[in-house]
This record gives C-alpha cells, structure tokens and sequence, in this order.
C-alpha cells in the first residue's frame, strides 16, 4: 500500500488492490426488492423501516467497535497487540465476519488526528461498526475527506488545533480501518463498560470526538 503526503493529510492507497463493493450483492438486492413490494402493498412502513436502520447505525452496530476501543484505553496490553494486529487482537473479542477480516487500527494523539473514507464506494468494517452511514457512502464525503479534511471535520462540528495533522486514510476490500479516540479527560474511574457507552461510530471513522457526557454519534 502506497501514501501521498499532502498539505493537511496522508491519503494511504493502492489502486492495483482497491477492489470495491461497488454493487449490491444478491442478498441485499433481494432484501432490496422485498422491501419495494411490501411497501407498495402498504405492509410496512418506510419510515419504520429507516428508524430501525438508524438504531442500528448509530447504537446497536458500532457497540463492538466501542468495546474495543474502551479495552484498548484500559489494557495496554491490549492497545500494544491492536496496534501491531488489529484483525487479530478484534478478532479475540468475537467480532470478525464479512467486510470486517482484515483491520487496522490507527490512534489519535494530540499532534495527529485520524480520518477513514472510502474514496471509490463504501467499504466500512460492518462486523465492527455495524452498518455504514448513508453520508460515508455519499460522493461529496468521499471525495472532500480527501480534497478538504479539515473542512469536512468542520462541517461535523469538529474544530480541531491549527497545528494538529489530519491523516487520511482510504479503506479498500482487502483493508478496513478503525480510529483509536483520544481517550476523555475525567473517566480514569470508569469501567469499560461505562467507557464503551461513551465511544460513538463517528469518533471511531474520524469524524468526532468522544466527549465525557456520552454525546454525539
């Protein structure tokens, strides 16, 4: 995998292995179909439909990934193992599946803030996020984390320090990644479970930061 240094960020890719999953696959254009004709027959709601799909998004999906991140900020141990194999250390946990094999895990600090897209389609790590947002998957995130980090943290109300580094990172089928959050002053008292409510799916793409009070996504 090959890096370009740009002004405001590292964009890590490899065009020869960036095979994506531009299409639905069979599964999800069954899921797809279904979904059309019962809404047609009046038998469900789409509107249900889409606030089960946020739970999932936003609460239910991104819990593995937020138990990992609060096992790596109580375990150095574990944090040292995430680093050098993430597929392995997630894995230990019993999360692997589809779209999830092969991770790496990227930490933020104080002088380097971490951000993953997707530039070509929308490979995300389903088995340790849950399912992607719709505006990871959208054209102008994917191609304006490139073009303009900063302003697309801005735009999710992320100020970040003039002098701190965006790194970017661009996911591929063969490897997806996971942001490390800075962990939040205050919380050296809690446990990981607690820790693990305070983790959002956006801190875990880059696109937030894990505030001590739980908001946020």
């Amino acid at each position: 995998m090959t890096s370009h240094t740009r002004d405001d960020h590292d964009q890590h890719h490899d065009d020869r292995h960036h095979h994506h999953d531009n299409h639905f696959s069979d599964m999800e254009a069954r899921v797809k179909a279904l979904e059309t004709i019962l809404t047609q027959k009046g038998l469900i709601d789409p509107a249900a439909i889409d606030a089960i799909v946020e739970t999932y998004e936003t609460r239910i999906g991104p819990r593995n990934g937020a138990r990992v991140v609060a096992k790596a900020w109580s375990e150095p141990d574990f944090a040292d193992w995430l680093r050098r194999d993430a597929t392995a250390a997630i894995a230990s946990l019993g999360y692997t599946g589809r779209q999830g094999e092969h991770m790496r895990a990227v930490f933020n600090t104080p002088e380097t803030h971490n951000l993953v897209v997707c530039t070509l389609c929308s490979c995300y790590p389903w088995a340790v996020l849950g399912l992607p947002p719709v505006w990871y998957k959208a054209p102008p995130y994917r191609s304006r984390a490139v073009i303009d980090p900063r302003g697309v943290l801005e735009e999710f109300g992320v100020a970040l320090p003039d002098g701190q580094k965006i790194r970017v990172w661009d996911s591929t089928a063969e490897l997806r990644y996971i942001v490390i959050p800075e962990r939040p002053a205050g919380t050296e008292r809690l446990d990981q479970e607690a820790l693990a409510d305070l983790v959002t799916r956006d801190s875990m793409i880059g696109t937030g930061l894990v505030n001590p009070a739980g908001d946020g996504r």
